[in-house]
């Protein structure tokens, strides 16, 4: 809820105008005035958005038949006049005040929150500063950008202003919002704006996350995980991608204490969208393996120096990371298929068969693992050649290990088809190009590494959605589950990964994997 309060004419409507087509990403949009309506109703591409002018409210019963309840529920709520109705509550609610000032167009704007508001407008504070101190960027306009599963937030700045080298991407322009990922630029990253030169890049919000509640050998999941907790992980990493001429973005600011970065713009030809509009799978795919084979060939460096003088030490990615991962399925996928915990003998044997699999990958060669290695990671940077054409945008949780799980990541992606033969295909090149220049190189173990990671992660994901749909109401990610049983198939195909294969047959056999699930969002979810 964002409550609007003033006398007439301080500003109230031409404010909630201006908000509702920033939301809407429409600056043409016509917004009337609900004064006498009410409230008007706009299916922003977020959120459903309600916008109510309580001035002829004659009583604050007439609210429930306004549906406000239901609005709260599935949206956000402006609204002006808010004191015609003072017993007006709202688990988040933001009111802004707005007061006449002394010339006609100066006016004092007082904000207060209660509920969740405070801590974010706290956060809204702390980026204006970071802001503030970048000349570059101190006036940019900004647009909301989709985010992904994390607790991240992005925004993509635009300047008229002359910026730093190197940035790309598509600016906010005369108020407009940018297109979100997925939508193609139109136009390159610099160009005219009322006759200045315009900029663009993406600002990173990854506030601390605090350490979960122990749950083995005194650590929490995150430590044992060796997942990132702020932003300094992304800016190591990236350092070193871009030292070995990998297309990772080129950090243009960074406040490592509070969590902001503003990173070259690589605009949105993300490859799920480049697929849709209809490129070529094997072009981009193979570039992305093309830029893993470069990868391969760069050791992973014992610390990697920090702008303030710390240092990153890159985690490794040891039987205890690849355990917890897997143990995701018994933990929330099992009950959200068999409606209950497991048995203690069946995870006794699930635990067994992914033990001695672990044995086997215990020697494995260790390099870099991006880790999220995938369509929604990877954007298409044609302009550029070879594979640097794979720009890697997610990467701040690597790891130091096998070289197959990034290749599996890429080859049995998670949010979109990668066909069998074109998996074949490109696995045949990697391990060709492999054996051409690394004297010693053992494909029969590289297979069964692959094919043993791939089982691993796709069991992650299992337990990571049903997860995000009970945990977080995320229920979106269930419809990619039919993709990962396909590609878990695949993995556990191989001869010496029978063990788990006769797990997975015995306890979810192929009618229930084709079952869609129905996971309802937990009332009090685990941590």
């Amino acid at each position: 809820m964002v409550a609007l309060s003033g006398d007439l004419g301080a500003g109230k409507t031409t404010f909630a105008r201006a908000l509702i087509r920033a939301l809407l990403a429409d600056p043409a949009a016509e917004i009337p005035s609900p004064t006498f309506s009410l409230v008007q109703v706009y299916p922003a591409p977020r959120f459903e958005v309600a916008h109510l002018d309580l001035y002829r409210l004659a009583g604050e019963d007439e609210l429930d038949e306004l549906g406000l309840d239901e609005i709260l529920t599935h949206g956000a709520a402006i609204i002006e006049w808010p004191e015609r109705a003072p017993n007006l509550r709202a688990s988040a609610r933001l009111d802004i005040h707005f007061t006449q000032g002394s010339e006609p167009d100066l006016r004092t704007i007082r904000f207060s929150a209660s509920g969740s508001w405070a801590k974010r407008l706290g956060r809204i504070e702390q980026m204006s500063r970071f802001l503030d101190g970048e000349p570059e960027w101190a006036r940019a306009t900004s647009a909301y950008l989709q985010g992904d599963a994390s607790a991240r937030a992005y925004a993509r700045l635009a300047t008229s202003s002359p910026a730093p080298c190197g940035v790309g991407g598509s600016p906010t322009i005369d108020g407009r919002e940018s297109p979100p990922p997925g939508l193609p630029h139109e136009g390159g990253g610099a160009g005219a704006v009322g006759g200045g030169e315009f900029q663009s890049a993406i600002l990173m919000d990854q506030p601390r996350q605090p350490d979960g509640p122990p749950i083995r050998d005194g650590r929490p999941y995150s430590r044992i995980a060796g997942l990132a907790e702020d932003v300094r992980p992304f800016v190591a990493v990236a350092s070193a991608l871009r030292g070995c001429n990998l297309s990772a973005p080129e950090i243009f600011a960074a406040d490592l204490d509070n969590g902001f970065l503003v990173l070259e713009d690589f605009g949105d030809r993300v490859y799920g969208a480049e697929l849709a509009a209809g490129a070529s799978q094997e072009e981009l795919w193979r570039a992305a393996t093309e830029a893993l084979l470069v990868l391969g060939t760069i050791p992973v460096p014992d610390a990697i120096p920090l702008p303030n003088g710390e240092v990153h030490r890159v985690p490794a990615q040891d039987r205890d990371v690849l355990g917890i991962e897997v143990d995701l399925l018994p933990e929330w996928y099992w009950p959200a298929v068999h409606g209950g915990p497991i048995p203690s003998d069946v995870r006794a044997d699930f635990d067994a068969a992914w033990s001695s699999v672990f044995d086997r990958l215990d020697g494995e060669p260790a390099g870099w693992v991006l880790r999220d290695y995938h369509s929604p990671n990877l954007v298409w940077l044609p302009e550029r050649e070879g594979y640097q054409r794979a720009g890697l945008l997610d990467f701040q949780d690597a790891l130091k290990g096998s070289l197959a799980y990034d290749l599996v990541s890429l080859l049995q992606d998670a949010r979109l088809d990668v066909p069998d033969k074109l998996e074949h295909k490109l696995l045949a090149y990697y391990l060709r190009m492999r054996g051409a220049v690394e004297p010693g190189f053992d494909a029969g173990r590289f297979q069964f590494a692959y094919a043993a990671l791939g089982v691993q992660r796709n069991t992650k994901i299992l337990g990571i959605f049903a997860r995000l749909a009970a945990r977080d109401g995320k229920r979106a990610y269930l419809r990619h589950i039919p993709r990962i049983w396909g590609y878990l198939a695949r993995g556990l195909a191989h001869p010496e990964l029978a063990a788990l294969s006769r797990w997975f047959d015995a306890h979810f056999p192929q009618a229930i994997r084709e079952v869609p699930l129905n996971i309802p969002t937990l009332k009090s979810s685990p941590t």
